[in-house]
């Protein structure tokens, strides 16, 4: 995004570049330090308007300054990050930080002026510092508004809603939104790793008609109803209307094409290392290793974990072989086998190469199988079926919902990475849609709470692992 300067005394012109939540760091501008007051604040400092939207202009009016000087105006913000240590959940961090949206020059008079487009960034006040090199002349506060859209506005059951937020909060009572639709809880949204900005979909279900999407904050685990009431009164609430229109329903893929293609992994580390990286239960793995001794034969071992999250101590790791090699006569050996049906994340691999230990790793990403039944009456028992669920804080449960309406939480650490969902169909005779989403089990932090509730932004910003989340749809029959 391009923020430019209004016209200056003097007709100094300059075009500025401000970050977007998709860019790393080193495209926002140059990272600065905040300045300090030296001898107490000189000159004044305003904005008008007072606050907007990303992308609407505002402009940066200074006096009471030395003239004909240069002088750094400077944008603080934070850097956002999930705190997961060890495999447990500890909350959000917020990082200080601040970058240079340009350089202006006073005039005779001391006065300077500067016309920006408002960034994408977290939502709320920020500070606009102005300073040269680490000495703080003086600084104003300037406000995002925060900002729901969805698209399409209508179309027929089934339709993916995207729903897009723009200038989401991180300070307390700003960082925590949730979903209703048809004042049916759905899930929360999050943007700690995103700048602020969040990006989801959901299913049009329901009637033909108007059905009302609302986003409203909520800091102990549901949305606020009377937050105008509340400790911060000036909080925002979105309510969009989309409508179901008649037509063929909009029906997800099939379960094995909603499959993860791409997840997020660390460069590998250690001697071996397997071919795919990650792979779904059932899948066929390679690993190769070469400087053998020709004709030895060695077992590969596999890793995990077993016990359960009942307490923070409740698990061990253990061994089992999964394939066993022959080097050939160039000294290489290649072992194949099949992803075991085990739990979720990443697993070791090692030999014992006569005393000598190699190892490596790899990811087992969760997958989904068709339903079993996907249509009858009302009462009709259907089932959902994972494969490669987790056991860390981060991945140890799937949270599910039915028409958007958030209906309980299922654990796959006791099954061994297996999740078996017993639902039952209900509603109008029609189509129906049952989202499997990733969320957060528990944790040490405690506010906002977030736990054991579909975090619809798990796409972008889930701490941890990255995992999929799933849709079915079921067709209720008449009687």
């Amino acid at each position: 995004m391009r923020a430019h300067f209004g016209p200056f005394a003097g007709s100094l012109s300059v075009i500025l570049f401000f970050f977007s939540p998709t860019a790393s760091t080193s495209d926002f501008g140059e990272e600065v330090e905040v300045g300090r007051p030296q001898g107490g604040y000189v000159g004044t400092m305003r904005v008008a308007p007072l606050h907007g939207e990303i992308g609407e202009p505002f402009t940066v009016t200074a006096e009471g300054l030395p003239p004909h000087e240069d002088f750094q105006l400077v944008w603080r913000t934070v850097n956002g990050h999930w705190n997961v240590t060890d495999w447990e959940y500890n909350g959000r961090e917020f990082v200080p930080t601040a970058y240079e949206m340009g350089v202006v020059r006073s005039d005779a008079n001391g006065r300077l002026e500067a016309t920006f487009e408002t960034p994408e960034d977290f939502g709320f006040d920020h500070d606009i510092v102005l300073q040269q090199g680490d000495r703080l002349f003086t600084q104003v506060a300037y406000s995002i508004d925060m900002t729901v859209d969805i698209y399409p506005q209508s179309g027929p059951i089934g339709t993916p809603i995207n729903v897009e937020i723009k200038g989401m909060g991180y300070r307390d009572l700003e960082r925590s939104w949730h979903v209703l639709y048809d004042n049916r809880w759905t899930g929360w949204a999050s943007a700690v790793t995103t700048h602020g900005s969040a990006s989801f979909t959901i299913p049009a279900t329901g009637h033909v008609g108007d059905h009302i999407l609302e986003v409203i904050h909520g800091q102990f685990g549901f949305a606020y109803r009377n937050q105008e009431q509340s400790p911060s009164p000036d909080r925002p609430r979105f309510a969009e209307r989309f409508t179901v229109t008649e037509g063929d329903p909009i029906l997800p893929p099939p379960a094995p094409a909603q499959a993860q293609t791409k997840v997020r992994l660390a460069p590998p580390t250690g001697e071996l290392v397997p071919e795919p990286r990650f792979s779904g239960v059932g899948e066929l793995v390679t690993v190769s290793a070469d400087g053998f001794q020709p004709g030895n034969t060695y077992e590969l071992n596999w890793t995990r974990v077993i016990g359960n999250r009942i307490d923070g101590d409740g698990w061990a790791a253990s061994s089992t072989p999964v394939a066993e090699a022959t080097v050939d006569a160039s000294g290489k050996i290649t072992f194949e086998f099949e992803t075991p049906d085990d739990l979720g994340g990443l697993h070791g691999l090692w030999i014992d190469a006569d005393g000598t230990m190699l190892r490596g790793t790899h990811f087992v990403k969760t997958t989904a199988l068709p339903l079993d039944i996907t249509s009858g009456p009302v009462g009709t028992q259907f089932t959902l079926h994972l494969k490669g669920g987790g056991w860390t804080e981060t991945s140890n449960i799937v949270l599910v919902t039915y028409d958007n309406a958030y209906v309980g939480y299922a654990c796959s650490f006791n099954s061994q990475g297996d999740l078996t969902i017993y639902m039952q169909a209900t509603g109008e005779p029609g189509w129906h849609f049952i989202d499997v989403y990733p969320g957060i089990y528990k944790g040490e932090n405690e506010i906002p709470n977030n736990y054991r509730m579909p975090q619809l932004t798990y796409a972008a910003d889930h701490p941890g692992e990255d995992l999929p989340g799933f849709r079915f749809a079921f067709e209720v029959t008449a009687d």
